[in-house]
């Protein structure tokens, strides 16, 4: 089930938001775990089980851990616990990648598994390793109650396309939260916003960037644009996403963590992924770069270590050799970066984003295509070196009929309007103007919404893949 569908929107989540708040305060978390149960059943009911083991797994290992703190049984409960949950993401996500190798390789034919990948499996393996990993570092609390584990585990806001939510940070909320009209409003207006996000601009956006695959009047000029559009494509559906499940997040009383901040006004690729799928990163930080030494080590161990977590970021986003050589690629500039690039980046502002802004272009060409050729036929194509025109009537047409969308998509990606509307709200009397306003401005978004999603087809969330 899609947050952008109007199943969704007008079935599913009205029908929580009133089950939910007239169930009373002890019940509330097994209500919230009975639906996000029913939400990922909707779309995926073969492996909703997939939850319910992890959750057990993740429930059993972490009482054994607490209960011998501290010798050799807690360490090998951690351990089966990682065990068990990377089997299942490497079983159903990377079986056949690796079968496929493998005949490659020893000129075999082994048979493909060919298994549907579990949306969302990427991220409820990573939250529950996570929660197993802090409770045997003593950094999280042991969850005494199945259900409260359950419903951290499945918890459908941020189910299935992250951002990926520690379990300490919202541990006092799974017993305790607050529920207040300021908290429901804000969620709602968060979540219409990123809904606006996804629908209004990625979408639009999302059928620019595919014009490449069906026009037969190919340009560089072309290539460009369904290259940008892309990168925008993506920041906006995933973004949108992230805003969407924060928002429903505080609708119930959890305080999620921002998952992006501007990320394409960044002036290195370092602070670009220092504001770019933040909750992806800090795990990587937390539980591999740390764990391997980080920085405190050799130079060599260091380069080793930044490699390493950029395999493994890249992998992690599929089963793929563009996706690794997609995360390689980021984790050679990083240390070109940190070595020779910072000293010069730091000096010359405006070059500084131009870089980043172009790497990232040309770094999501090598993230969309799944073939290598695809790659490089797209990359020589941007760059002049197949025989196609610089520009075409077609490509001159699109530039044009998707200019506004265009111009909103890079404006929206920056904080100008953000800071626009704290500077208006500075004034008392545009305040109280705007918080009147504001209820207005959400239902006509939503009015608008709805009529795309009734008018549009079907056009699922990008990261769904991974």
């Amino acid at each position: 089930m899609l947050f952008s569908s109007i199943s969704f929107i007008y079935f599913f989540l009205p029908i929580m938001l009133i089950g939910y708040f007239i169930t009373p305060r002890k019940y509330k978390n097994l209500t919230l775990l009975l639906g996000s149960l029913a939400f990922y059943f909707a779309g995926e009911p073969k492996y909703t089980v997939l939850l319910i083991i992890s959750t057990l797994v993740d429930y059993t290992h972490s009482k054994i851990i607490v209960k011998h703190r501290g010798t050799k049984k807690a360490r090998r409960a951690l351990i089966s616990s990682i065990v068990i949950n990377l089997t299942m993401l490497v079983i159903f996500k990377y079986s056949d990648f690796m079968i496929v190798n493998f005949n490659t390789l020893f000129n075999t034919d082994l048979a493909l598994l060919h298994l549907d990948l579990p949306i969302g499996i990427s991220f409820f393996t990573f939250q529950t390793m996570s929660y197993t990993i802090d409770v045997y570092r003593n950094e999280a609390d042991v969850q005494d109650s199945i259900i409260g584990l359950g419903t951290y585990v499945a918890l459908f806001p941020q189910l299935i396309a992250g951002p990926i939510v520690r379990y300490k940070t919202i541990a006092e909320e799974l017993n305790s939260r607050v529920h207040s009209f300021d908290n429901f409003s804000y969620g709602i207006g968060r979540f219409v916003i990123g809904l606006s996000k996804k629908v209004l601009i990625a979408n639009s956006l999302g059928e620019l960037a595919e014009m490449i695959y069906f026009t037969k009047e190919v340009s560089v000029l072309f290539y460009w644009i369904s290259a940008v559009a892309y990168a925008l494509q993506i920041y906006y559906d995933f973004s949108g996403y992230s805003d969407m499940a924060i928002g429903l997040g505080r609708i119930f009383g959890f305080h999620f963590l921002e998952n992006f901040n501007y990320p394409y006004i960044s002036r290195s690729i370092s602070e670009f992924w220092r504001r770019w799928h933040i909750s992806l990163g800090n795990w990587f930080r937390d539980y591999v770069y740390i764990p391997l030494g980080g920085n405190r080590v050799s130079t060599i161990k260091w380069f080793r270590n930044i490699l390493i977590v950029w395999f493994l970021t890249g992998f992690w986003h599929g089963a793929s050799w563009n996706f690794i050589l997609w995360g390689i690629l980021y984790g050679t500039v990083l240390i070109l970066e940190k070595f020779v690039l910072m000293k010069y980046l730091d000096k010359h502002r405006i070059i500084s984003h131009i870089y980043v802004v172009m790497f990232t272009v040309l770094a999501f060409v090598i993230f969309r295509n799944d073939s290598l050729l695809e790659v490089i036929n797209h990359l020589k194509s941007m760059f002049g070196l197949k025989d196609i025109p610089l520009s075409t009537s077609e490509s001159i047409y699109y530039l044009k009929s998707y200019g506004m969308i265009f111009i909103i998509g890079i404006f929206g990606a920056t904080p100008l309007l953000k800071q626009f509307i704290i500077k208006l709200k500075t004034h008392q009397v545009i305040h109280k103007i705007m918080n009147g306003l504001e209820p207005f401005v959400y239902i006509g978004l939503l009015l608008i919404i709805t009529g795309y999603l009734v008018d549009s087809s079907f056009n699922p969330f990008l990261y769904f893949r991974f």
